[in-house]
């Protein structure tokens, strides 16, 4: 399969002529901030303890999920009053976590140098594998398998590119 990178980049630039302004321009986002993402996992044990355990991302709450009973809505803190969830759907046969259209490709979540250090170093005390790239980003999976980030970049900057 063949694909034509000069016409992707010039369709980009079009793009960002057609849509993209200023940051003087632009007018503010009608969201006040991201309440929480949300996720589905199989275990509940396992993705406190991933999450709580070696991200060091502290639970906040558990309780009933309202769609469906007998499922758990559990959230943590990722920081700046932002929520990461999760359900567990008991007696579903979900299948394993895929990579599709439309679906989650990856979470990326902004850290300090100095707590990138200390997580990579949690991430290979727990026999995580994991992949660095441009010694900014660790991408693994979590217990379900979905893809995750942890971005050594203050919010709003990615590489050096102000994107916010």
């Amino acid at each position: 399969m063949s694909i034509d990178l000069e016409a992707i980049n010039a369709e980009r630039e079009r793009i960002k002529g057609d849509y993209l302004q200023d940051s003087g321009d632009r007018p503010p986002s009608s969201a006040q901030g991201l309440h929480h993402f949300a996720l589905i996992c199989s275990d509940v044990r396992a993705t406190i303890d991933f999450y709580q355990g070696v991200l060091e991302f502290p639970l906040t709450e558990i309780f009933e999920n309202r769609d469906y009973a007998g499922s758990n809505h559990f959230f943590f803190d990722i920081g700046h009053g932002n929520l990461l969830a999760f359900f567990d759907l008991p007696g579903l046969d979900l299948g394993p976590y895929a990579e599709v259209l439309g679906g989650l490709h990856h979470l990326a979540i902004s850290v300090t140098q100095e707590k990138w250090d200390h997580l990579r170093g949690k991430l290979d005390a727990a026999g995580i594998e994991y992949l660095v790239e441009s010694e900014k980003s660790i991408y693994f999976r979590d217990p379900d398998g979905a893809r995750l980030e942890l971005l050594a970049d203050p919010l709003g900057e990615m590489y050096g590119t102000k994107v916010l």
